[in-house]
Protein backbone atom coordinates (compact mmCIF):
# COMPACT_ATOMS: atom_id res chain seq x y z
CA UNK A 1 0.00 0.00 0.00
CA UNK A 2 1.32 3.17 -1.10
CA UNK A 3 0.11 6.56 1.39
CA UNK A 4 0.50 10.07 1.51
CA UNK A 5 0.82 12.16 4.08
CA UNK A 6 -0.75 15.82 3.74
CA UNK A 7 1.32 18.47 5.93
CA UNK A 8 5.14 19.00 7.13
CA UNK A 9 4.71 19.60 11.32
CA UNK A 10 4.78 17.46 14.09
CA UNK A 11 1.28 16.09 13.84
CA UNK A 12 1.92 14.42 10.29
CA UNK A 13 5.28 13.09 11.86
CA UNK A 14 3.82 11.32 14.16
CA UNK A 15 0.96 10.36 11.18
CA UNK A 16 4.40 8.74 9.32
CA UNK A 17 6.03 7.39 12.52
CA UNK A 18 2.56 5.41 12.87
CA UNK A 19 2.13 4.45 9.71
CA UNK A 20 5.58 3.17 9.25
CA UNK A 21 4.52 0.35 12.05
CA UNK A 22 1.84 -0.92 9.87
CA UNK A 23 2.97 -4.25 7.58
CA UNK A 24 0.60 -3.34 4.93
CA UNK A 25 2.32 0.00 4.37
CA UNK A 26 5.03 -0.51 1.89
CA UNK A 27 5.77 3.29 1.04
CA UNK A 28 4.84 6.24 2.30
CA UNK A 29 5.05 9.99 0.86
CA UNK A 30 4.62 13.46 2.86
CA UNK A 31 3.81 16.63 1.12
CA UNK A 32 5.70 18.79 1.71
CA UNK A 33 7.27 16.95 5.24
CA UNK A 34 10.17 17.83 6.98
CA UNK A 35 13.94 16.91 8.20
CA UNK A 36 12.56 14.35 10.20
CA UNK A 37 9.69 13.16 8.09
CA UNK A 38 12.21 12.63 4.99
CA UNK A 39 13.71 9.95 7.42
CA UNK A 40 10.88 7.49 7.05
CA UNK A 41 9.43 9.06 3.81
CA UNK A 42 9.67 10.53 0.77
CA UNK A 43 8.89 14.33 0.83
CA UNK A 44 7.35 16.27 -1.92
CA UNK A 45 7.35 19.85 -2.61
CA UNK A 46 3.97 20.16 -3.05
CA UNK A 47 2.28 22.54 -0.66
CA UNK A 48 -0.63 21.62 1.62
CA UNK A 49 -2.95 23.91 0.05
CA UNK A 50 -2.46 23.13 -3.36
CA UNK A 51 -4.97 20.61 -3.87
CA UNK A 52 -4.71 20.58 -7.52
CA UNK A 53 -0.96 18.93 -7.23
CA UNK A 54 -1.51 16.52 -4.62
CA UNK A 55 -4.24 15.51 -6.38
CA UNK A 56 -2.01 14.91 -9.71
CA UNK A 57 0.48 13.70 -7.62
CA UNK A 58 -1.77 10.64 -5.65
CA UNK A 59 -2.84 9.67 -9.54
CA UNK A 60 0.49 9.87 -11.22
CA UNK A 61 2.11 7.42 -8.42
CA UNK A 62 -0.86 5.35 -7.84
CA UNK A 63 -1.66 6.38 -4.26
CA UNK A 64 -3.58 3.92 -2.22
CA UNK A 65 -4.86 6.02 0.25
CA UNK A 66 -4.31 10.21 1.45
CA UNK A 67 -4.36 11.37 5.25
CA UNK A 68 -5.21 14.86 5.60
CA UNK A 69 -3.09 16.45 8.63
CA UNK A 70 -3.70 19.95 8.80
CA UNK A 71 -6.84 22.01 8.95
CA UNK A 72 -6.82 24.56 5.89
CA UNK A 73 -6.91 22.17 2.98
CA UNK A 74 -10.03 19.78 4.89
CA UNK A 75 -11.94 23.51 5.02
CA UNK A 76 -10.39 24.07 0.90
CA UNK A 77 -12.32 20.86 0.03
CA UNK A 78 -9.67 18.24 -0.54
CA UNK A 79 -11.38 15.23 0.76
CA UNK A 80 -14.27 16.24 -2.12
CA UNK A 81 -11.63 16.66 -4.31
CA UNK A 82 -9.93 13.55 -4.16
CA UNK A 83 -13.47 11.65 -3.46
CA UNK A 84 -14.63 12.93 -7.04
CA UNK A 85 -11.79 11.49 -8.80
CA UNK A 86 -12.33 8.36 -7.21
CA UNK A 87 -9.83 8.12 -4.76
CA UNK A 88 -9.42 6.95 -1.08
CA UNK A 89 -9.04 9.87 1.53
CA UNK A 90 -9.01 10.15 5.36
CA UNK A 91 -10.89 12.84 6.42
CA UNK A 92 -14.04 15.27 6.63
CA UNK A 93 -15.63 16.85 3.41
CA UNK A 94 -15.77 20.12 3.04
CA UNK A 95 -18.83 20.52 4.87
CA UNK A 96 -18.44 19.19 7.91
CA UNK A 97 -14.90 20.57 8.26
CA UNK A 98 -16.67 23.66 8.35
CA UNK A 99 -17.16 22.91 12.28
CA UNK A 100 -13.13 24.59 12.37
CA UNK A 101 -13.10 26.70 9.56
CA UNK A 102 -15.98 29.04 10.98
CA UNK A 103 -16.59 29.01 15.12
CA UNK A 104 -19.87 30.79 14.18
CA UNK A 105 -21.29 27.64 11.82
CA UNK A 106 -20.24 25.47 14.74
CA UNK A 107 -21.78 27.73 17.94
CA UNK A 108 -25.04 27.74 15.70
CA UNK A 109 -25.19 24.12 15.65
CA UNK A 110 -24.33 23.38 19.21
CA UNK A 111 -26.71 26.05 19.70
CA UNK A 112 -29.38 24.61 18.10
CA UNK A 113 -29.22 20.87 19.14
CA UNK A 114 -28.58 21.90 22.86
CA UNK A 115 -24.99 21.12 22.93
CA UNK A 116 -23.13 22.57 25.66
CA UNK A 117 -21.05 25.31 25.21
CA UNK A 118 -20.01 28.73 26.35
CA UNK A 119 -23.09 31.72 25.61
CA UNK A 120 -21.81 33.95 22.84
CA UNK A 121 -22.67 36.64 20.08
CA UNK A 122 -21.44 36.79 16.59
CA UNK A 123 -20.52 40.22 15.29
CA UNK A 124 -19.54 41.91 11.67
CA UNK A 125 -18.90 45.46 13.37
CA UNK A 126 -15.91 46.66 15.71
CA UNK A 127 -18.67 48.90 17.27
CA UNK A 128 -21.42 46.33 17.63
CA UNK A 129 -18.71 44.40 19.49
CA UNK A 130 -17.20 47.11 21.34
CA UNK A 131 -20.68 48.09 22.69
CA UNK A 132 -21.32 44.12 23.87
CA UNK A 133 -18.11 44.22 25.85
CA UNK A 134 -19.19 47.36 27.34
CA UNK A 135 -22.52 45.55 28.33
CA UNK A 136 -21.58 42.24 29.43
CA UNK A 137 -17.93 43.13 31.04
CA UNK A 138 -14.75 40.99 31.50
CA UNK A 139 -13.49 38.64 31.17
CA UNK A 140 -14.54 37.40 27.77
CA UNK A 141 -12.82 35.61 25.04
CA UNK A 142 -12.53 36.78 21.87
CA UNK A 143 -12.29 34.88 18.65
CA UNK A 144 -11.20 35.41 14.66
CA UNK A 145 -14.00 33.09 12.89
CA UNK A 146 -12.18 31.41 10.57
CA UNK A 147 -8.49 29.44 10.63
CA UNK A 148 -5.73 31.29 12.57
CA UNK A 149 -3.32 28.51 13.21
CA UNK A 150 -4.14 28.28 16.75
CA UNK A 151 -3.88 32.14 17.40
CA UNK A 152 -6.93 33.28 16.83
CA UNK A 153 -8.59 33.41 20.16
CA UNK A 154 -7.85 35.95 23.12
CA UNK A 155 -8.64 35.55 26.58
CA UNK A 156 -9.39 39.06 27.92
CA UNK A 157 -9.14 39.30 31.74
CA UNK A 158 -9.52 43.28 31.11
CA UNK A 159 -11.47 45.14 29.18
CA UNK A 160 -8.38 47.17 27.17
CA UNK A 161 -7.51 43.43 26.23
CA UNK A 162 -10.53 42.89 25.01
CA UNK A 163 -10.94 45.92 23.07
CA UNK A 164 -7.28 45.53 21.85
CA UNK A 165 -8.28 41.86 20.44
CA UNK A 166 -11.22 43.53 18.34
CA UNK A 167 -9.27 45.96 17.19
CA UNK A 168 -6.70 43.61 15.77
CA UNK A 169 -9.55 40.93 14.05
CA UNK A 170 -11.54 43.41 13.01
CA UNK A 171 -9.66 46.72 11.84
CA UNK A 172 -6.02 45.62 11.86
CA UNK A 173 -6.84 42.18 9.78
CA UNK A 174 -4.16 40.64 11.48
CA UNK A 175 -5.55 36.99 10.88
CA UNK A 176 -6.77 37.92 6.99
CA UNK A 177 -10.51 37.15 6.28
CA UNK A 178 -10.85 34.72 9.46
CA UNK A 179 -11.66 38.18 11.15
CA UNK A 180 -14.62 38.67 8.46
CA UNK A 181 -16.52 37.75 11.73
CA UNK A 182 -15.25 37.62 15.53
CA UNK A 183 -17.13 35.83 18.26
CA UNK A 184 -17.48 36.97 21.81
CA UNK A 185 -17.98 34.51 24.25
CA UNK A 186 -17.95 33.77 28.30
CA UNK A 187 -15.29 32.81 29.56
CA UNK A 188 -15.52 29.54 31.29
CA UNK A 189 -13.81 28.84 34.21
CA UNK A 190 -12.27 24.66 34.85
CA UNK A 191 -9.53 22.51 33.38
CA UNK A 192 -9.33 21.86 29.45
CA UNK A 193 -8.97 18.27 28.25
CA UNK A 194 -8.99 17.48 24.50
CA UNK A 195 -11.35 14.23 23.50
CA UNK A 196 -10.37 13.04 19.90
CA UNK A 197 -12.39 10.14 18.05
CA UNK A 198 -13.09 8.39 15.45
CA UNK A 199 -16.18 8.42 13.20
CA UNK A 200 -17.77 6.59 10.28
CA UNK A 201 -20.86 9.36 10.37
CA UNK A 202 -22.94 6.93 12.42
CA UNK A 203 -20.52 5.38 15.14
CA UNK A 204 -18.33 7.20 17.32
CA UNK A 205 -14.94 5.50 19.03
CA UNK A 206 -13.05 8.14 21.32
CA UNK A 207 -9.27 7.77 21.10
CA UNK A 208 -7.23 8.51 25.11
CA UNK A 209 -8.01 12.14 26.68
CA UNK A 210 -5.18 14.54 26.75
CA UNK A 211 -4.45 17.80 27.88
CA UNK A 212 -2.57 20.53 25.51
CA UNK A 213 -0.80 23.66 26.73
CA UNK A 214 -1.81 26.42 24.92
CA UNK A 215 -0.01 29.31 26.35
CA UNK A 216 3.54 30.08 25.58
CA UNK A 217 5.10 30.21 29.26
CA UNK A 218 4.68 28.66 32.16
CA UNK A 219 1.58 28.31 34.72
CA UNK A 220 -0.68 29.28 31.13
CA UNK A 221 0.98 32.82 30.89
CA UNK A 222 1.50 35.00 27.63
CA UNK A 223 -0.46 34.74 24.25
CA UNK A 224 -1.68 31.42 22.59
CA UNK A 225 0.18 29.43 20.55
CA UNK A 226 -0.44 26.36 18.86
CA UNK A 227 0.21 24.44 21.61
CA UNK A 228 3.65 24.13 23.56
CA UNK A 229 2.75 20.23 25.19
CA UNK A 230 0.35 17.94 25.93
CA UNK A 231 -0.26 14.79 27.84
CA UNK A 232 -2.26 11.75 27.78
CA UNK A 233 -4.48 10.70 29.23
CA UNK A 234 -5.94 13.48 31.55
CA UNK A 235 -6.61 12.44 35.09
CA UNK A 236 -9.11 15.03 35.25
CA UNK A 237 -11.19 13.05 32.83
CA UNK A 238 -12.78 10.21 34.57
CA UNK A 239 -14.92 7.20 33.33
CA UNK A 240 -18.27 9.54 34.65
CA UNK A 241 -17.13 12.56 32.57
CA UNK A 242 -16.22 10.42 29.94
CA UNK A 243 -19.76 8.60 29.78
CA UNK A 244 -21.49 12.18 30.06
CA UNK A 245 -19.15 14.01 26.80
CA UNK A 246 -20.22 10.93 24.86
CA UNK A 247 -23.79 11.32 25.43
CA UNK A 248 -23.80 15.24 25.83
CA UNK A 249 -21.63 16.13 23.22
CA UNK A 250 -19.64 13.60 20.45
CA UNK A 251 -22.73 11.87 19.83
CA UNK A 252 -24.95 14.43 19.51
CA UNK A 253 -22.83 16.46 17.59
CA UNK A 254 -22.16 13.35 15.22
CA UNK A 255 -25.81 12.39 14.53
CA UNK A 256 -26.39 16.96 14.11
CA UNK A 257 -23.67 17.24 11.40
CA UNK A 258 -25.34 14.04 10.32
CA UNK A 259 -28.99 15.92 10.07
CA UNK A 260 -27.48 19.13 8.60
CA UNK A 261 -25.95 17.17 5.47
CA UNK A 262 -22.45 17.64 7.06
CA UNK A 263 -22.07 13.69 7.34
CA UNK A 264 -18.84 13.52 9.53
CA UNK A 265 -16.29 10.75 8.68
CA UNK A 266 -12.78 11.49 10.20
CA UNK A 267 -11.12 12.65 13.46
CA UNK A 268 -13.43 15.15 15.15
CA UNK A 269 -11.83 17.08 17.76
CA UNK A 270 -13.54 18.80 20.39
CA UNK A 271 -11.81 21.06 23.05
CA UNK A 272 -13.23 20.66 26.79
CA UNK A 273 -13.59 22.75 29.35
CA UNK A 274 -15.17 20.95 32.81
CA UNK A 275 -16.21 23.36 34.51
CA UNK A 276 -18.69 23.31 37.91
CA UNK A 277 -21.55 22.96 35.73
CA UNK A 278 -20.24 19.95 33.50
CA UNK A 279 -18.19 19.57 30.68
CA UNK A 280 -18.78 22.40 28.05
CA UNK A 281 -17.25 22.91 24.68
CA UNK A 282 -14.41 25.18 23.79
CA UNK A 283 -13.78 23.75 20.47
CA UNK A 284 -14.58 21.99 17.69
CA UNK A 285 -11.46 20.97 14.92
CA UNK A 286 -12.10 18.69 11.90
CA UNK A 287 -8.57 17.01 12.34
CA UNK A 288 -5.56 15.35 14.72
CA UNK A 289 -4.61 18.03 16.98
CA UNK A 290 -1.20 18.98 17.33
CA UNK A 291 0.55 18.57 20.03
CA UNK A 292 -2.41 15.84 21.14
CA UNK A 293 -1.20 13.93 18.24
CA UNK A 294 2.13 13.07 19.52
CA UNK A 295 1.18 11.59 22.67
CA UNK A 296 -2.16 9.65 21.82
CA UNK A 297 -0.71 8.03 19.04
CA UNK A 298 2.61 6.93 20.70
CA UNK A 299 -0.33 4.96 22.80
CA UNK A 300 -1.92 3.30 20.00
CA UNK A 301 -1.53 -0.37 19.76
CA UNK A 302 -4.16 -0.77 17.16
CA UNK A 303 -2.62 -0.64 12.93
CA UNK A 304 -4.00 2.44 12.40
CA UNK A 305 -4.41 1.46 8.68
CA UNK A 306 -7.14 -0.52 10.12
CA UNK A 307 -9.05 1.76 11.76
CA UNK A 308 -9.17 4.10 8.67
CA UNK A 309 -10.65 1.37 6.60
CA UNK A 310 -13.31 1.04 9.04
CA UNK A 311 -13.66 4.67 9.07
CA UNK A 312 -14.22 4.92 5.22
CA UNK A 313 -16.37 1.50 4.94
CA UNK A 314 -18.75 2.58 7.55
CA UNK A 315 -17.81 -0.43 9.95
CA UNK A 316 -15.62 1.61 12.99
CA UNK A 317 -18.53 -0.32 15.14
CA UNK A 318 -16.77 -3.70 13.76
CA UNK A 319 -13.13 -3.00 15.35
CA UNK A 320 -11.52 -3.47 18.48
CA UNK A 321 -9.13 -0.09 19.05
CA UNK A 322 -6.21 -0.89 22.34
CA UNK A 323 -4.66 1.65 23.61
CA UNK A 324 -0.91 0.96 26.09
CA UNK A 325 -1.83 1.03 29.67
CA UNK A 326 0.59 4.16 30.29
CA UNK A 327 1.05 7.38 29.98
CA UNK A 328 2.89 9.86 27.53
CA UNK A 329 4.06 13.73 27.30
CA UNK A 330 5.26 15.89 24.21
CA UNK A 331 7.65 18.89 25.00
CA UNK A 332 7.78 21.61 22.24
CA UNK A 333 10.51 23.11 21.59
CA UNK A 334 10.11 26.86 20.02
CA UNK A 335 11.92 29.43 18.23
CA UNK A 336 12.58 32.31 20.22
CA UNK A 337 9.83 35.00 19.78
CA UNK A 338 7.29 32.52 19.36
CA UNK A 339 3.96 32.64 18.57
CA UNK A 340 5.27 36.49 17.89
CA UNK A 341 7.99 36.89 14.97
CA UNK A 342 10.85 34.74 14.72
CA UNK A 343 13.89 34.06 12.97
CA UNK A 344 14.69 30.80 11.27
CA UNK A 345 17.72 29.20 10.15
CA UNK A 346 19.01 28.04 13.68
CA UNK A 347 21.25 24.88 13.43
CA UNK A 348 19.77 22.45 16.03
CA UNK A 349 22.32 20.42 18.15
CA UNK A 350 21.80 17.12 20.20
CA UNK A 351 19.51 15.21 18.38
CA UNK A 352 21.99 12.35 17.89
CA UNK A 353 22.27 12.45 22.02
CA UNK A 354 18.65 11.85 22.71
CA UNK A 355 17.94 8.18 23.91
CA UNK A 356 16.28 5.58 21.90
CA UNK A 357 13.17 5.15 24.10
CA UNK A 358 12.09 8.86 22.99
CA UNK A 359 10.79 9.88 19.89
CA UNK A 360 11.96 13.54 18.52
CA UNK A 361 8.52 14.33 16.20
CA UNK A 362 9.97 17.30 13.87
CA UNK A 363 7.78 20.42 13.32
CA UNK A 364 9.54 23.01 12.27
CA UNK A 365 12.85 21.93 10.42
CA UNK A 366 14.65 21.53 7.38
CA UNK A 367 17.95 20.29 6.20
CA UNK A 368 20.52 22.69 5.42
CA UNK A 369 23.45 20.56 3.86
CA UNK A 370 24.44 18.54 7.28
CA UNK A 371 22.83 20.21 9.30
CA UNK A 372 19.12 20.17 10.69
CA UNK A 373 18.10 24.37 11.06
CA UNK A 374 14.82 25.78 12.36
CA UNK A 375 11.94 26.31 10.18
CA UNK A 376 9.31 27.22 11.86
CA UNK A 377 7.33 28.71 15.30
CA UNK A 378 7.21 25.17 16.83
CA UNK A 379 10.84 23.23 16.22
CA UNK A 380 10.58 20.21 18.02
CA UNK A 381 7.99 17.67 19.92
CA UNK A 382 10.36 15.54 22.36
CA UNK A 383 7.79 12.66 23.32
CA UNK A 384 8.21 10.35 26.10
CA UNK A 385 6.17 7.37 26.94
CA UNK A 386 6.33 5.82 30.80
CA UNK A 387 4.47 3.53 33.12
CA UNK A 388 2.76 6.82 34.79
CA UNK A 389 2.83 10.45 33.83
CA UNK A 390 5.73 11.36 36.46
CA UNK A 391 7.77 9.01 34.34
CA UNK A 392 7.22 9.89 31.28
CA UNK A 393 7.48 13.77 32.23
CA UNK A 394 11.09 13.07 33.90
CA UNK A 395 12.07 11.04 30.53
CA UNK A 396 10.66 13.72 28.36
CA UNK A 397 12.46 16.77 29.95
CA UNK A 398 15.63 14.48 30.54
CA UNK A 399 16.02 14.28 26.80
CA UNK A 400 14.85 18.30 25.97
CA UNK A 401 18.06 18.74 27.70
CA UNK A 402 20.31 17.10 25.05
CA UNK A 403 18.85 19.51 22.66
CA UNK A 404 19.77 23.07 21.90
CA UNK A 405 19.60 25.90 19.51
CA UNK A 406 19.96 29.10 19.64
CA UNK A 407 16.55 31.21 21.15
CA UNK A 408 15.04 27.74 21.74
CA UNK A 409 12.11 27.81 24.30
CA UNK A 410 9.98 25.43 26.25
CA UNK A 411 7.53 25.54 29.26
CA UNK A 412 8.90 23.50 32.13
CA UNK A 413 5.61 22.56 33.50
CA UNK A 414 3.71 20.63 30.44
CA UNK A 415 1.86 17.96 32.80
CA UNK A 416 1.82 19.60 36.00
CA UNK A 417 -1.88 19.46 36.67
CA UNK A 418 -1.50 15.61 36.13
CA UNK A 419 1.65 15.33 38.92
CA UNK A 420 -1.18 17.38 41.41
CA UNK A 421 -4.01 14.86 41.06
CA UNK A 422 -1.40 12.04 41.96
CA UNK A 423 -0.60 13.51 45.33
Amino acid sequence: MKVLVVGGGGREHALVWKLKQSPRVKEIFCAPGNAGIAAMATCVNIGVEDIPGLLDFAVDRGISLTLVGPEAPLCAGIVDRFQEAGLKIFGPSQAAAEIEGSKVVAKDIMARYGIPTAKYAVFSKQADAVRYINQIGVPCVIKANGLAAGKGVIVAADKETALDAVHSIMVDRNFGEAGELVVIEECLVGEEVSILAFTDGVNAVPMISSQDHKRVFDNDRGPNTGGMGAYAPAPVYTQELHEQVMKEIITPMINALHVENRTYRGVIYAGLMITSEGPKVLEFNARFGDPEAQPVLSLLETDLIEIIEAVLENRLNTIDIRWKKQSSVCVVLASGGYPGSYTRGKVIKGLDRVPPEITVFHAGTAKKGQDIVTAGGRVLGVTAVGSDILTAIKSAYKAVEKISFDGMQYRQDIGRRAVQKMV
